[in-house]
Parts: structure tokens; sequence; C-alpha cells
């Protein structure tokens, strides 16, 4: 499955960030951000629960750069 989220992150570099600790996340396959667009598209692992996945997500983004969001 892939779905597509709106971002707010300040920076590129942020946005690559970002971008690895989603990628790093349980039941993500694989996940790019456009820092143009402020999008994040991800798709997820077989079975994985869309909404705990990107709970999760956040939360490891905000370890990594405490001001970015992702919109749920």
């Amino acid at each position: 499955m892939k779905k597509t989220y709106d971002i707010e992150v300040d920076c590129a570099n942020c946005a690559a960030k970002m971008e690895e600790a989603v990628k790093n996340t349980p039941g993500v396959a694989d996940a790019t951000i456009s820092f143009m667009t402020l999008k994040l598209k991800v798709v997820f692992e077989d079975g994985a629960d869309v909404d705990a996945v990107m709970a999760e997500a956040l939360k490891n983004c905000k370890t990594v750069e405490d001001d970015c969001e992702i919109f749920l």
C-alpha cells in the first residue's frame, strides 16, 4: 500500500534526515520526501497497520528533527 502525506520541514537537509527516519521505521518498505512540494510518499509492507506505523514514523522523525511535522 502507498500513501502520501503533507509534511512541514525547514530545510532540505532536515527533509533528508526525516526520510531516513521514516525508512528505518518497522512496517515501511520505502519512503521518499520531496522538499519542494513538502510531500512524503510511503510504501508500507504487506499487512502493516498504517496508523501505528505512521505514529512510530512521526516519533522517529521527532528524534532527528524536533520541529518537523507529518500531517496524519
